[in-house]
């Protein structure tokens, strides 16, 4: 009887203390490429993202994202570093760096419905100067939705509002900037580890420079793409591909996305 509880209470422990297991059975979770699904990570895992984006006009930005959980699955810690490379300087730089905390409110990858508010801070790390971002922190609230609607399709609803207090243009000239973002996706399952999809993407901003000056800039795209898994132990592998294409405000405007995750235990 003693070996039995000392057994068992050993197998107890074991258990609590081994990683938890990527729930590799399911589909493809938290790998959107321009919209957030509203998916912390799992306890003791690990997300690392690259992205590579390429307009036709010759610019391309790269970004490097890790995702983290902080104590438990309600609470989510990540950081990205952006690098730009812009024809009108032909430098290649960093752009903002965003630092961001994410709650999980409602739900999780396990239900129907879920909802992650996130507030992000974007350091001063940009230059307005050669097209990479900006030297001014900004604030942003971001509220992504998540609605799994049957077995074979998963769809998305972000919108975000941005602040900065002290922006500047490319003259010099200060200005408080807002902007905000709404975007929707869907997503379709033609088997849960190989996806379609197409996102839609709306930003609109407004730099107040002065009294009696104000700035406004829109951009619209539309992104068709494909994702699927590969799943080696207990490392997943995510690659994907998708098209970007401007309409309305950016119409004329195309690209090509590459995106690479690799998630993990630790």
């Amino acid at each position: 009887m003693k070996r039995t509880l000392l057994a068992g209470l050993l197998g107890a422990l074991a258990l609590f203390a081994a990683p938890s297991a990527r729930a590799q059975d399911g589909p493809i979770q938290d790998n959107s490429f321009l919209l957030e699904e509203a998916y912390n990570q799992e306890a003791r895992v690990v997300q690392h993202i690259f992205t590579w984006q390429r307009a036709r006009e010759g610019n391309w930005d790269l970004a490097f994202t890790q995702e983290w959980p902080f104590l438990s699955q309600k609470h989510q810690l990540s950081y990205t570093i952006p690098f730009a490379f812009r024809e009108e300087s032909s430098e290649t730089r960093f752009a903002n760096v965003a630092l961001n905390y994410r709650y999980q409110l409602i739900g999780s990858g396990q239900t129907a419905l879920a909802v992650a508010p996130r507030f992000s801070v974007y350091l001063g790390t940009g230059d307005e100067t050669t097209g990479h971002g900006s030297r001014a922190t900004a604030f942003e609230l971001g509220l992504p939705v998540s609605w799994a609607a049957n077995t074979w399709l998963v769809t998305h609803v972000n919108t975000s509002f941005r602040y900065t207090p002290s922006d500047r243009n490319a003259e010099g000239d200060r200005a408080r900037t807002v902007s905000t973002s709404v975007g929707a996706s869907a997503v379709f399952l033609l088997h849960p580890k190989a996806n379609v999809f197409v996102e839609a993407l709306f930003t609109g901003g407004r730099a107040v420079i002065g009294p009696g000056t104000t700035d406004r800039e829109q951009s619209a795209t539309i992104n068709p793409g494909a994702r699927f898994a590969i799943d080696l132990g207990r490392l997943q592998i995510v690659p994907g591909i998708s098209f970007p294409i401007g309409f309305g405000p950016s119409s004329g405007e195309r690209g090509v996305f590459l995106y690479l995750s690799l998630e993990h235990p630790f």
